[in-house]
């Protein structure tokens, strides 16, 4: 397969680059169903008129359909589609990249996506797709318990979630609190997302994500808090994000004097309420209940979700230290980190 793909782009590199084009034309339109002519042709940065003639053809082969909402793909072009994504990976060289940012990053599971994450919002849903396979073949035979974290890379996988036979017995919980950030990217609407989507069940951790400690003592003496601290840390699989250190400690209105700690310690990662400096190093961590580094230590399937150019260095410091074992991101991500830039 590598020797024809590469006598191909010697050969036949129109070949290879309108196989590319199709490619992208039938993920994005997997990915954003139904989508009108205009708005495909926006998002893949082509002219209406090229783009007209490939969704045609692909009408013609029976991968696409036209309807008045918009395009659809087919069963047919679906499968083709998931076939094809194996074949692009080497056409594209994600595979190699793949495999060096495992031997990098001494991650057992690595999957990059096409597409930059912080040029384009649609990578996001990529990402989100991505990780929904992952949850899938991942899951115990026994119960699941699902923890996840807040943020936009995890509610993309919320968003990308179907219902599912063997989703439908597991129970997904907040891996912490999240009071005071955007609904929509809290822990808890993840998670009561996910369960709805997935036609599973679900429970809630109705705390700050920041608390004193006078009100971390009094909340977590709480027997309801207790119970869901209980199946929090029983937690068979965890699905959290990475966020760049001073993105996430302003979210957080975070006070001056730990702004200014932060500067110092020179702090680029944030995951689970830790910051990490370049080294992997936690030089701060706040105050929180739910999932805590130490809890993750026998948790059989850990998966980080995060992508983007500007992510990178977040990436690289958290991995150092941190027990994910899968890690899902996009080329953006993975060519800074690799030193790839274009």
């Amino acid at each position: 397969m590598n020797m024809l793909l590469d006598l191909q782009k010697k050969l036949l590199p129109d070949l290879v680059e309108i196989l590319g084009l199709r490619y992208r034309v039938l993920r994005f339109i997997r990915l954003m169903q139904p989508i009108g002519r205009r708005t495909l042709a926006s998002n893949l940065d082509m002219s209406e008129r090229v783009l007209r003639g490939e969704v045609t053809f692909l009408k013609e082969q029976g991968l696409v359909a036209f309807q008045s909402a918009g395009m659809t793909l087919t069963e047919e072009g679906q499968i083709l589609l998931s076939q094809l994504e194996t074949v692009m990976k080497e056409v594209f060289d994600t595979r190699a990249m793949e495999e060096e940012l495992q031997a990098r990053l001494g991650v057992a599971e690595v999957h990059v996506v096409p597409g930059n994450s912080d040029e384009y919002s649609w990578v996001k849903k990529e990402l989100g797709r991505t990780c929904v396979s992952v949850v899938k073949r991942s899951l115990q035979p026994s119960e699941n318990i699902i923890a996840v974290t807040g943020g936009t890379s995890i509610a993309a996988v919320a968003e990308m979630l179907v219902p599912d036979s063997d989703l439908k017995e597991s129970l997904f919980v907040p891996a912490r609190g999240g009071l005071g950030e955007q609904v929509e990217n809290q822990a808890n609407t993840i998670c009561a997302t996910m369960a709805r989507k997935a036609m599973g069940s679900y429970r809630l951790l109705h705390v700050p994500d920041q608390l004193s400690k006078e009100a971390y003592d009094s909340l977590i003496s709480e027997p309801s808090v207790q119970s869901i601290l209980k199946q929090i840390h029983s937690a068979t699989m965890v699905i959290h994000g990475i966020g760049e250190a001073h993105t996430m400690a302003e979210r957080r209105t975070t006070s001056d004097e730990v702004m200014k700690k932060l500067r110092e310690k020179r702090a680029v990662a944030e995951a689970f309420g830790y910051y990490f400096n370049a080294d992997g190093e936690i030089v701060h961590k706040v105050l929180t209940i739910g999932l805590q580094l130490e809890d993750l230590d026998h948790t059989p399937c850990i998966i980080a979700v995060a992508g983007g150019t500007s992510k990178a260095e977040a990436i690289e410091a958290y991995m150092k230290q941190a027990p994910s074992q899968v890690l899902i991101t996009d080329e953006g991500a993975a060519k800074e980190i690799l030193g790839k830039k274009e």
